[in-house]
């Protein structure tokens, strides 16, 4: 068999292997998995001497691996398996002349061993750590380096934090773990001394994996065996030892890593603060930071990130517990003291490592440093030795913020850099906010000097100064809102800090007066975009340095780095569209200004365009630019319909804006028709454009008020064409779903500057956009937009709507009968539902109910009707949504066309005569289907309204259509109920009745039907 065994890993594992073959063997050696007899001939493949090759070795242990995990083995199994392998480690580890295994074969040994020793330490192998032990003693390399192995391998599986144990699992390594304190843990600490004596300054290799195993293991061990002179005397020269050569020092910066393993081990405070104290961290901190590799290496290449990093992993685990000592409110005054002075000391520590260049040192000390802000602003009333912290906090963490010298601003390869950078100031900020929640003042004063000095600067060198300081101070500009603003900051307040309020328009009014809009940096530049759309109210109350940014805006919006002039269209735009306002009849210079960049040129992607993604500010495809673009188009609406600006003049901006469209459009229809893809993708690009524009126009429309008002007619008159000119081109090519999405988008903007003009041309809009070929997903946000139509157009819509309802609701009926083919068609036939649904609710929610039943529509009435109880009934998950407006729709036709109510519920209801339905025979519709539905759904062992909010809302609909039916038909409500429906189910219909009849509230309904489910079920 071993041969068979042999013969089927080299097939599976040789490249050059028939793939049948190699299939079989697989599937040969998957069920030798589950075979109680392999591993043992698995065992001898792995012993044998001379040894087969090392992938087959390394299969057949991970099939013994397998079984004995699997608690296949039984007791004398583990035994033998445990003898055997002894003996091979024997002959192999013990300073034999068989040739030591390769790194990956001892990784899947130890994962044997390990599994043998939670099987076997506690019974039938109890001298596993001792057998061990005899192999380090011995000065033989190899078996002194499995030792740390089968150590680093057990803490690994029994004792590692970072995994969740459960239940038995955890209840057995808890157990393993006593076992070994109590038989072998003062041996392994001896052992750890005795190999750092032997090997500390003659075998690297060893050492560290002796230091990373004392890491791990000292959570867990008594820390006397740890922290005594002897080990420390053997310890600390590895953290401190010198490497002559100047390079990295692999061991001592274990031995620090060591030392931060020691000093995160869970213990009594008091105990804690002693060990730190005890063990000198604060002066071994120093030391290290005053160490040439980063002292005197400071800003050059021979600085040591790596040693740099595990002393900034010590301080933050020192810190932090320090920290932790200090919030707890129960701690004894003498530690408290101790954690005090701990604070003091460490904290320059702190800060060196948290101002270090590296940014990933610096990250390193962020989680304490957090911890300490979030301490000291609980602690209220600052006492001096904490409020004296602050500054040189703050002033590590503005300078934290600054780009260094070596970065290069908006240059391509330097994205991830920046991308990094961009992250780490946002971690800054946080910590700047946590400054400011403790000591505002201290941050108002601090910023303020800050701009100051740079607005000076700036006033002296020009554009010599370094873009950097500038940089920084604008970013702490931007910042300052967080101060100045109400409702912002890490402690949002409605009012804003006064002081900080009128610092900020000094800042402002300085900023816009020094010319730093003239300033050659781009990324100066940027910010001044910024800053000036962030402090918009500003410029409500300072409206004489519009004009002076407006003119900054058309200069910048045609800069020659592509990332400025990009970002620049959008901030033109949110600048404009916030303060239109204020901005003035400027409208025609600002069109003529930037005219140049209106011209669209769309260009198809090519197949092999670059697919990764890209933030929006580094991205410049094609399509990216065209989207900025866009933002130009929606400015020059907002700009040019101000209320300083005549409508006839607003009239007049639009058409010369979309007469190069038109001309444009035409030129390109003919080319787009013949399925030309660059001239589609024009004419997708122009259509969005109209639209884009017409939305800027939109805004201004005065739309706060409840009652809509007609755009003026010469604004509507020159976007009735825009609407023509998009059907036109919808028409001849809605074929192409871009287009019709375009149009789509294009149609919901045009509603603002159209009106009520819009509405004759609908049925040429849903002609279009719902094609033969449009999606389901098309449909449903197709739907939304007439929702939209005609809640704004209640009544000027009825007579449109009694022309398009038909075909169009046979449109949606056809999507919602189309087979479903995968996930997303699912989520889109859900979709269409709930829209499809709301667009009924909305049309009778606004007393248009009677287009439903005209001449034209009655055709359609009965498969609506039906529709509308299928979606009703449909109680899957994701349609509870949708059943319960289908509910609600129901309740809302019974309103429409139950005629008036004959009954007032009380304790002795009063009927006031028969029912008379605005549609004959609507009364016994209701009898039997409405409520028939009902009662289905309240049968259906899918509905769980005891169980499930949605459900619960779907029986509040239903207790509202029962009410309703009973309001309209009185007496033949209650005769069907007794003598149908409950004597059906074998019931009494009195409590039902007693809740439905007494009260118009819907509350008693649903707990009887919430009761009557919850007995039956």
């Amino acid at each position: 068999m071993d041969a068979q065994i042999e013969n089927a890993i080299d097939i599976a594992w040789n490249p050059t292997s028939n793939q049948a073959l190699k299939g079989q063997a697989f599937e040969y050696l998957n069920q030798l998995r589950a075979d109680p007899q392999a591993w043992q001939v698995c065992t001898g493949l792995f012993t044998r001497s001379p040894p087969p090759s090392e992938v087959v070795r390394l299969v057949s242990l991970e099939i013994v691996n397998n079984a004995v995990h699997s608690e296949i083995l039984d007791g004398s199994s583990l035994l033998f398996l445990k003898q055997s392998l002894l003996e091979y480690i024997g002959r192999t580890f013990g300073g034999g002349q068989e040739q030591v295994d390769p790194p990956s074969l001892q990784n899947k040994l130890t994962q044997t061993l390990t599994y043998l020793f939670v099987f076997l330490y506690k019974q039938g192998w109890e001298s596993f750590i001792d057998d061990f032990l005899a192999l380090a003693r011995e000065d033989h390399i190899p078996g002194v380096s499995l030792y740390l192995r089968v150590l680093g391998s057990i803490h690994d599986e029994i004792a590692d934090l970072m995994l969740s144990r459960q239940g038995n699992e955890a209840k057995r390594n808890a157990e393993l773990k006593d076992l070994v304190r109590e038989r072998d843990m003062a041996k392994i600490a001896a052992s750890w001394r005795d190999l750092l004596a032997r090997y500390g300054n003659r075998n690297d290799p060893i050492t560290e994996q002796t230091l990373k195993v004392i890491g791990k293991w000292v959570s867990w061990t008594d820390i006397s065996l740890v922290i005594n002179q002897e080990m420390l005397n053997l310890l600390l020269p590895l953290v401190g030892r010198t490497n002559l050569n100047g390079g990295e020092d692999k061991v001592r910066d274990t031995a620090v890593d060591t030392l931060t393993e020691i000093v995160s081990k869970k213990m009594r405070a008091s105990d804690k603060i002693d060990m730190i104290s005890f063990l000198n961290l604060c002066e071994i901190t120093k030391q290290l930071l005053d160490s040439p590799p980063l002292n005197e290496a400071k800003g050059t290449s021979r600085y040591d990130t790596d040693l740099a990093e595990v002393v900034a992993k010590l301080v933050n685990a020192i810190m932090t517990d320090v920290v932790r000592v200090l919030e707890d409110s129960k701690v004894e005054n003498d530690t408290r003291a101790k954690a005090e002075q701990l604070l003091q000391d460490f904290l320059p520590s702190l800060l060196r490592l948290f101002s270090d260049e590296y940014d990933e040192v610096c990250s390193t000390v962020i989680p304490s440093l957090t911890d300490l802000l979030t301490f000291l602003r609980k602690v209220g009333n600052l006492p001096a030795a904490y409020s004296n912290m602050l500054p040189s906090i703050l002033s590590a963490i503005v300078s934290k913020m600054r780009y260094d010298e070596t970065s290069n601003w908006g240059q391509e390869d330097e994205q991830t850099d920046e991308a990094e950078f961009v992250e780490l100031r946002k971690r800054l900020q946080i910590l700047q906010k946590s400054v400011a929640a403790v000591d505002e003042s201290l941050c108002i004063e601090f910023m303020t000097n800050l701009v100051a000095n740079m607005f000076s600067t700036l006033e002296q060198r020009g554009s010599q100064m370094d873009w950097r300081d500038l940089d920084l101070a604008l970013h702490e500009m931007y910042l300052f809102g967080e101060l100045a603003l109400p409702n912002m900051g890490l402690a949002q307040k409605s009012q804003a800090n006064p002081v900080a309020a009128e610092r900020l328009v000094l800042m402002m009014s300085k900023m816009v007066e020094s010319g730093i809009a003239n300033f050659p940096h781009p990324a100066i530049l940027l910010q001044y975009m910024e800053i000036c759309v962030r402090y918009h109210s500003f410029f409500e109350s300072q409206q004489q340095y519009i004009h002076k940014v407006l003119e900054n805006f058309v200069q910048l919006v045609h800069h020659s780095h592509a990332r400025i002039r990009t970002r620049s269209w959008y901030l033109f735009m949110r600048f404009v569209k916030t303060l239109r306002a204020q901005v003035g009849n400027v409208a025609e210079n600002v069109i003529k200004s930037i005219s140049d960049l209106l011209p669209i040129k769309a260009e198809v992607p090519s197949n092999d365009a670059d697919d990764d993604m890209s933030s929006d500010e580094s991205d410049h495809s094609a399509d990216a630019v065209f989207t900025s673009q866009l933002y130009l188009f929606e400015a020059i609406g907002c700009i040019s319909s101000t209320t300083a600006t005549p409508a006839a003049d607003q009239g007049r901006y639009a058409r010369a804006v979309m007469d190069p469209l038109f001309n444009d459009l035409s030129v390109h229809l003919e080319r787009a028709k013949a399925g030309d893809a660059q001239a589609i993708l024009q004419v997708h690009h122009i259509i969005m454009a109209l639209g884009t524009l017409a939305n800027g126009f939109a805004e201004a429309v005065p739309g706060q008020t409840k009652v809509r008002t007609q755009p003026p007619e010469a604004i509507s008159a020159e976007f009735a064409r825009a609407s023509e000119a998009i059907l036109i081109a919808l028409n001849q090519l809605n074929q192409s779903d871009d287009i019709r999405a375009a149009c789509r988008s294009a149609f919901s903007r045009l509603l603002g500057v159209l009106g009520s003009a819009i509405l004759p041309q609908l049925p040429q809009w849903i002609e279009g956009l719902l094609s033969r070929s449009s999606s389901k997903d098309e449909m449903a946000l197709f739907l939304r937009l007439l929702e939209q139509v005609v809640f704004n157009f209640k009544t000027e819509i009825y007579s449109i709507l009694d022309v398009l309802l038909t075909p169009l609701l046979q449109r949606v009926f056809g999507g919602l009968s189309e087979p479903i083919t995968g996930t997303d068609d699912e989520i889109q036939l859900q979709e269409l539902r709930r829209e499809y649904v709301s667009f009924v609710q909305v049309i009778l929610m606004n007393d248009l109910g009677g287009v439903l039943v005209t001449e034209a529509n009655q055709g359609i009435f009965e498969s609506l009707v039906q529709s509308i109880f299928a979606l009703a009934k449909d109680l899957k998950h994701a349609n509870l949504g949708t059943s319960r407006i289908a509910f609600n729709v129901l309740t809302r036709m019974i309103a429409q066309w139950g005629g008036p109510d004959i009954v007032t519920p009380g304790q002795n209801p009063v009927v006031t005569g028969a029912s008379t339905p605005l549609i004959p025979g609507f009364d016994q519709f209701m009898l039997n289907n409405f409520h028939g539905v009902c009662w289905e759904v309240l049968q259906d062992a899918n509905f769980k309204p005891n169980h499930d909010a949605q459900s619960r809302q779907i029986l509040n609909e239903i207790a509202g259509i029962q009410q309703a039916i009973y309001a309209k038909t009185g007496d033949a409500f209650v005769n069907h109920v007794q003598n149908y429906t409950f004597a059906q189910l074998g019931l009494d219909a009195t409590e039902f009745l007693r809740a439905l009849t007494t009260s118009t509230d819907r509350k008693p309904v649903v707990q009887y039907l919430l009761n009557l489910l919850k007995n039956r079920r």
